[in-house]
């Protein structure tokens, strides 16, 4: 590709609402276009080069993965949710509409409803099961507060996986194979992560994996352990039970749940004074959509003790009809790995995967059964795997970058290579530049070639914000006989005779 030829409207100015190095970079190296600052963004043909080669290597994964690629649609009737019982509970997050006949849609933010109506259809003996299909299509979900460009948009691009089993022993299988598959795109794309306990959220499941990008600006808090593999998002965390006695100081924080229907309810929880209330550990143990503050005078419909209080409270001691125990607790930095006895430590992360263990939750009210051995119908068990690859190039970038711009990995770049011609009108640098240029599209290396009448200072600072891993830069030093070559992480620069460079990047490439 020729630089004066391609769309890239890189800009000096840093856009109002970047705070992350992965949304400046991407809006002025002309990768990405917002669109009115909605939370909406149009991938320019850099970006929608690299979003097509990290959804290749997903592809590749997980094809050899033995999973099988269909594409659903993106506009899903709300019947489904309304079958599942999630229509309610998802929140404000699911964009409803209505068509001209007045039957109500959504806009798919997940696609279990759609899969499972695709399977019951068309498996009806677990002869056909096993079976894992995938997409990987656009989604859309009406964040509150959109932010972080693709980090945090409303609409992106979703790898999601579901597979269907006749029991739980096998869909407990194809959930470990699918954390090595993972294991493998993460690590393909050149990033560092961790695979850390999850809550299922929204998605539902008994068990789930979340696969985190390490940044320091991630948005998620991951609790890990010094001395072993453990880790775990904030919300499921926990660690090794602390002893409690009756003198222990205690303390109720008092939340309105809210339910399906408009239904609520007034909770206290009641842990140490010294340990805070983990919210959605809280929501799980009553079963409720979402906790909101209250005043705390409220009189209690429903009482939870932190579990590890035990004996040390008294549960007559409140005036409620349904008085449980549970871990409601944030685990502290400091505490104890529940696994090994290590230091735990907090650190950040960007959720780029997540995996999870269904069970039947989606099978049984949306009847998805097989028959089995004996001809009896049984629900299918299922499993789900989402990779968010649009939010992956941001985490790429998150992970891959420095005050110039950004540095992208290999399997990520948009380019093998680039060649800078400094100054155009001088006829051996162009000669020199079309000849190398001609040599690697032959050898079959994707390769950008900077012959625009800018400025040598400009087109250094396009390379630097670009980010493509290697350049050769024809200069003022070929009188001399030499070239430059760059690798783009930490700008290392190598001489090189005009007679060698041919050879060297052959080599290279």
């Amino acid at each position: 590709m020729r630089f004066s030829r391609l769309l890239i409207p890189t800009t000096k100015e840093t856009p109002n609402d970047a705070t992350l190095a992965s949304h400046i970079y991407l809006i002025r190296g002309g990768f990405i276009q917002s669109v009115g600052g909605s939370g909406l963004y149009n991938f320019l043909p850099l970006g929608k080069k690299i979003l097509d080669k990290v959804r290749a290597v997903v592809k590749e994964e997980l094809d050899k993965a033995g999973c099988q690629e269909v594409s659903l649609s993106f506009v899903t009737p709300a019947a489904l949710w309304e079958e599942s019982g999630r229509l309610e509970k998802y929140g404000k997050e699911l964009l409803r509409f209505k068509d001209r006949k007045n039957n109500d849609f959504i806009l798919g933010p997940t696609h279990e409803e759609m899969m499972v109506n695709l399977v019951r259809q068309t498996i009806k003996s677990y002869k056909q099961l096993p079976l894992n299909v995938y997409q990987i299509n656009l989604k859309f979900r009406d964040e509150i507060r959109p932010r972080f460009g693709l980090m945090r948009g409303r609409e992106f691009l979703m790898k999601d996986a579901y597979s269907f089993h006749a029991s739980t022993e096998d869909m407990q299988r194809e959930f470990l194979e699918m954390e090595e598959t993972y294991k493998k795109i993460f690590t393909r794309l050149g990033l560092e992560f961790r695979v850390v306990d999850a809550d299922s959220g929204a998605i539902g499941g008994s068990g789930s994996k979340e696969f985190m990008v390490l940044a320091d600006s991630g948005e998620d808090t991951i609790v890990v352990c010094e001395s072993c593999e453990y880790g775990a998002n904030i919300e499921a965390a926990i660690a090794q039970a602390k002893v409690y006695n009756t003198d222990t100081e205690v303390k109720t924080v008092v939340m309105k749940a809210l339910y399906d229907e408009g239904k609520s309810v007034y909770a206290g929880f009641v842990l140490p004074v010294d340990i805070e209330l983990q919210d959605v550990k809280a929501c799980n143990a009553i079963g409720a959509n979402e906790l909101v503050e209250c005043d705390g005078t409220e009189l209690l419909d429903r009482v939870v003790i932190e579990e590890s209080l035990g004996e040390a409270v008294d549960p007559n001691n409140y005036a409620a009809n349904d008085v449980t125990y549970a871990d409601i607790s944030s685990v502290c930095e400091g505490d104890s790995c529940a696994s090994c006895g290590g230091n735990l430590r907090y650190t950040k992360g960007i959720e780029a995967g997540h995996i999870f263990q269904l069970g039947t939750q989606y099978s049984v009210p949306l009847a998805a059964n097989f028959l089995d051995e004996n001809g009896k119908a049984q629900p299918m068990v299922m499993g789900t795997y989402g990779i968010g690859v649009s939010r992956l190039l941001a985490g790429i970038i998150e992970q891959n970058h420095d005050d110039k711009g950004c540095i992208w990995t290999k399997e990520s770049a948009p380019f093998d290579l680039q060649i800078i011609i400094s100054n155009i009108k001088d006829e051996a640098q162009v000669s020199l530049g079309e000849k190398l240029y001609e040599i690697m599209l032959a050898q079959g290396v994707d390769v950008l070639l900077d012959e625009r009448k800018d400025r040598f200072g400009a087109k250094m600072k396009d390379y630097e914000l670009i980010g493509v891993p290697h350049a050769v830069v024809i200069g003022k030093k070929l009188a001399d006989g030499v070239v430059e070559f760059i690798s783009r992480d930490g700008m290392v620069k190598e001489e090189v005779s005009a007679e060698a460079i041919e050879t060297l990047l052959s080599e290279r490439f």
